[in-house]
């Protein structure tokens, strides 16, 4: 035999399926306004932040969204699809990091846990290029212009453009021989990372990795953007026993050459016009007279212990347990590192603060155009919520978040995973004048604008409207009550 709550429960389970028929069954005006509202089943409304439409299915498992002319549509956590035709892109997620498709014009990119990937668009001449990597064994492109195409295969044989920090790779058998290039200065690795030979613009040199390195560089001049010679420094760097001792002058030819000369840890020297450095024992007693920037410095030991004086920096740091610091522009503070840190940035209109507790447990950051007299900021708090408001002083409040605060506006976390524990979403857009509150996905919704209000409650077995024609109220979507203001009677 059922118990008492059973039977309470299937009473009014089929109480709202007979509500849910009779209401379908009948032309009733509540499907002809705009928002229909019965969450977590199904919701239908306008976007408080944005001009758009927004559609929620079986709670968070499915929704789709049109906001100005971008277009979703989302199965939350599987699978996503995002496309805006007015910048021509498109965005797809499979388990979202795990699979991802990107495309904007002609270029796109998907990929597999970043470890296959398949991409391209157009290249030099506007001719396209297809790219396939599976990282890190296999690189390929393929291109019209025969130059553009490459082929890796990792350790055996390849040949790489624009990969991996550098303009050219070629390696054969690797680590045995490899090339690199990287603008003009061009290294050929032998056994690497122990023998390599490297040579460019007026420069040449060599090391034979621990033991020794000798690098050289003339004084040459090139043609900046505004068509002005200009002088690039020469070098002589030298190394013996790295990271024991070194011997380097830089800047030779220019207003400020450097001389650089340590055998670590007993002793180290830095002179220049504008920047001494001495240090002995290092990292234990380290003294900078820093002209330039007009500070003196005492580290001992670096970075624990730093104290520095001058018009262009003051710090008092002991690592962990305090430091602060400041200049004309920045001001840097922390108790108990990571427990509280605070960072303020002041640079003309610019103005920007950050607190932050134990990382991402606690982060308050604001950014302020004084000029404009605007400002935008983020509240989180690891994992309870996250709160946002922008340079137009639109404001969104979410509870749950446990990835947005680790991943501030990620349109990935916000289009696949936010929905599934967004219990309590709260919008207000000040320009418009309308605000909305849900609870449970709709299971409860408020929406406000400045001559209106509508309420939902549970699957929209109560609903609740007020706007300048006057109130009504429905129970089971069956209206109960409807008056007229004073304004439609006349």
């Amino acid at each position: 035999m059922l118990s008492g709550s059973s039977k309470s429960i299937k009473f009014l389970a089929c109480l709202w399926i007979y509500s849910w028929l009779w209401a379908v069954s009948f032309p009733l005006d509540v499907f002809a306004t705009d928002n229909f509202v019965a969450g977590p089943l199904f919701s239908q409304f306008t976007l408080t932040l944005d001009t758009g439409r927004r559609t929620e299915i079986m709670g968070p498992f499915f929704y789709t969204q049109e906001r100005d002319s971008e277009k979703t549509w989302a199965v939350p956590p599987l699978f996503s699809h995002d496309s805006d035709p007015s910048v021509d892109s498109e965005a797809d997620d499979l388990l979202y990091p795990v699979l991802t498709y990107r495309r904007f014009g002609t270029e796109y990119r998907w990929q597999l846990v970043q470890l296959l990937s398949f991409a391209g668009g157009e290249g030099p001449q506007n001719l396209p290029q297809k790219r396939f990597t599976l990282f890190p064994l296999y690189f390929q492109q393929r291109s019209p212009i025969e130059g553009e195409n490459y082929t890796a295969l990792v350790p055996f044989y390849g040949h790489l453009q624009n990969r991996l920090y550098r303009d050219e790779i070629f390696f054969l058998m690797f680590p045995i021989y490899s090339q690199t290039r990287k603008k003009d200065v061009i290294t050929d690795n032998y056994l690497f990372p122990f023998f390599d030979l490297r040579h460019g613009d007026g420069m040449h040199g060599w090391q034979f990795w621990p033991l020794v390195g000798i690098e050289h560089k003339e004084v040459t001049t090139q043609t900046n953007g505004f068509g002005e010679i200009e002088t690039i420094g020469g070098y002589d760097k030298f190394f013996a026993v790295w990271p024991v001792h070194f011997s380097q002058d830089t800047g030779i030819g220019t207003a400020d050459p450097v001389k650089f000369r340590a055998d670590l840890p007993f002793y180290a020297r830095l002179r220049s016009p504008q920047r001494d450095s001495t240090s002995v024992l290092w990292p234990f007693f380290t003294w900078v007279d820093d002209r330039e920037e007009k500070y003196h410095e005492w580290e001992g030991p670096y970075p624990f212990v730093v104290v520095a004086r001058g018009a262009g920096k003051t710090v008092t740091r002991c690592w962990p347990l305090f430091s602060r610091g400041h200049n004309d522009t920045l001001e840097s503070d922390y108790y108990l590192w990571p427990l509280y840190v605070h960072n303020h940035l002041h640079a003309g209109a610019l103005d920007d603060q950050s607190t932050r507790i134990l990382f991402y447990l606690f982060a308050n950051v604001t950014e302020k155009n004084l000029d404009a007299g605007t400002g935008r900021r983020r509240v989180d708090l690891w994992p309870l919520f996250t709160y946002h408001r922008d340079f137009n002083g639109e404001q969104r409040l979410q509870i749950l978040a446990p990835i947005e605060p680790m991943l501030p506006n990620n349109p990935g976390v916000e289009r696949n995973w936010s929905p599934l524990w967004s219990l309590w979403r709260s919008e207000n857009n000040p320009q418009t004048g309308t605000a909305s509150q849900s609870l449970l996905w709709n299971f409860y919704r408020h929406e406000t604008a400045p001559a209106a209000k509508k309420s939902s409650l549970i699957f929209g077995l109560f609903q609740y409207q007020s706007d300048v024609g006057g109130k009504s109220v429905r129970l089971f979507y069956i209206p109960v009550i409807k008056t007229k203001s004073a304004i439609s009677r006349q």
